[in-house]
């Protein structure tokens, strides 16, 4: 759970049409969190957050934009929801190592013999040679 004085809310205009309202109301949500330096995380999540959303990152601070509603309200909704899904998806624990495994000898027996077998067939399509 983040701390609601962690998260920095700013307003303003949308673009694009929308007619008269859009040029009145400023409906469109700025959410930045700075992962840098919150005290709800650890150490250990700060550089896994680091690691994985480094891209998205502003000098450590992770910032979403929200303007596909004309309510200001339900662009707030879904910037704190597309934040806690970037979130959880950043602090998820890396997926165990993949154990490289060999192919059975009845799997490995097969892919060659339809190979042989194919290599056969395109043989026998190919004109005989003069020898």
């Amino acid at each position: 759970m983040i701390p609601e004085q962690d998260l920095v809310e700013r307003y303003s205009r949308s673009s694009g049409p929308g007619g008269q309202g859009v040029n009145t109301t400023d409906s469109r949500v700025q959410l930045s969190f700075d992962v840098a330096g919150s005290s709800a995380l650890t150490d250990v999540q700060r550089s896994r957050l680091r690691r994985r959303l480094g891209s998205r990152l502003v000098e450590g601070v992770l910032t979403i934009d929200a303007s596909e509603y004309r309510s200001q309200w339900r662009n707030r909704e879904a910037a704190r929801t597309r934040l806690a899904s970037l979130l959880r998806e950043g602090l998820a624990p890396p997926p165990p190592p993949r154990r490289a495994t060999r192919p059975t000898r009845g799997s490995v027996d097969r892919r060659l013999s339809s190979k042989r077998r194919r290599a056969e067939v395109k043989r026998q399509r190919s004109r005989p040679h003069d020898g």
